[in-house]
């Protein structure tokens, strides 16, 4: 007998729940938060040890984590002025909104 060929197993993409929306995206998708023994930092790379979180990068989804304590939550710790300053101008730099995506459902057209 012959033997079949397989086809080629799908690539696994790790999924990660943003802290603000809870909406569920691919983790490169999303901007990761950490705490680290020296307060709390934006982790570009995603590879930073500590106890993370995950964002959209839009402003939408950081405001609402940034108003009330959901950061602290997810964290488990407490904010310092000095980091939440540093997360609302983190925050400045995204776009307002996702081009691709309204409140997490994709616009067909």
């Amino acid at each position: 007998m012959a033997k079949q060929a397989k086809a080629p197993r799908p690539r696994h993409v790790p999924q990660r729940t943003c802290v603000a929306c809870r909406a569920v995206e691919g983790k490169r998708a999303l901007i990761r938060i950490v705490r680290t023994a020296e307060g709390v930092v934006v982790d570009p790379t995603g590879k930073l040890a500590g106890r993370g979180a995950y964002l959209h990068p839009v402003q939408r989804c950081w405001a609402i984590i940034l108003r009330g304590n959901r950061i602290d939550q997810a964290l488990r710790t407490k904010l310092s002025p000095a980091d939440r300053q540093a997360l609302v101008d983190y925050m400045q730099t995204l776009p307002e909104t996702d081009d691709e995506t309204v409140d997490g459902v994709e616009e067909s057209g």
